[in-house]
Formats: structure tokens, sequence, C-alpha cells
């Protein structure tokens, strides 16, 4: 059975390891120990004997955040389980009074399916792209904006 909690000190190996795997192929941003460390708090994981899904909410802005490193071990994936966290990052959002949630992605028809529409990264606050000076694909993204309102 799968249980869903906040990320504890003790998941950081895991968390980096399942976020790795995906970062290697080009599916996603690495992260760092010290990162994954400095944002703890943003994590949710889902967990069967050991952590086989992962997503984060980051604040960014007045009633704004980025639902961010969602990655689901490959051998647990079509289980609902990458759903599942994203509706609790909503949940944890929408109780801090966020308003307004963005993604950055490659798999536009999984968060579609949760009700993110596609839109141009232009229409995103400029406060988002400190996080893109640090990644190889800058200033060439390739990746997908989408937002739920």
């Amino acid at each position: 059975m799968i249980r869903y909690r906040k990320a504890t000190f003790a998941d950081v190996d895991e968390i980096h390891d399942l976020i790795a795997g995906y970062a290697s192929q080009g599916l996603m941003l690495p992260k760092t120990h010290s990162t994954l460390y400095e944002t703890l708090r943003e994590f949710v994981v889902a967990e069967e004997k050991k952590i086989v899904g992962v997503g984060a909410l980051h604040l960014t802005w007045n009633e704004l955040a980025e639902v961010r490193s969602m990655a689901v071990d490959e051998n647990f994936s079509r289980q609902g389980i990458g759903s599942a966290i994203v509706k609790k990052l909503l949940e944890e959002g929408r109780g801090l009074g966020v308003k307004k949630f963005f993604t950055l992605t490659y798999r536009p028809e999984f968060f579609k399916s949760l009700g993110f529409s596609v839109t141009t990264k232009e229409t995103l606050p400029h406060k988002i792209w400190k996080d893109c000076m640090d990644c190889p694909k800058f200033p060439n993204c390739d990746e997908i904006a989408m937002t739920l309102e």
C-alpha cells in the first residue's frame, strides 16, 4: 500500500537517486544533496517500503507556486502515484493561499489530465527564471510551460 507524506532528512538519498535517474536521461533537472536538504520542506513522497514517487511545491511569488521535481519509479508508473502527489501539492498550496500553479515539463499530457493548460513561458513572472540560470539548457529551454488557476 502506498503511503504519502512530507519528506524527511532520512529520505534525501532516495529522493536524490530517483531524480538522478530521470536527470541522466535529460527528462528533468538534477538536484544536488545540498539543494534537496535546503528545499526538503517542499517535498512530498510516496512510499511503499522505499520511496517510489516524489514531487515538490516551490513558492515563487505572491500567490504563485511551481509544481516541480516530479518523479515516479518506473516500476510503479501508471498507478496514479504522480497524480496523487500533484493533488497533495495543490491542496497544500491552496491552504497557503496559492491562486496560480505552474510547471515546466516534458510530460504535458500528464499535467493536462490534472487540469493544467499549456501557456507561453513569457506569461510567467521573471522571478521564476532565477533557477533557470543554473540549467545546462539555458537559454534554450525546451520544457513546456503549463498553468493551473
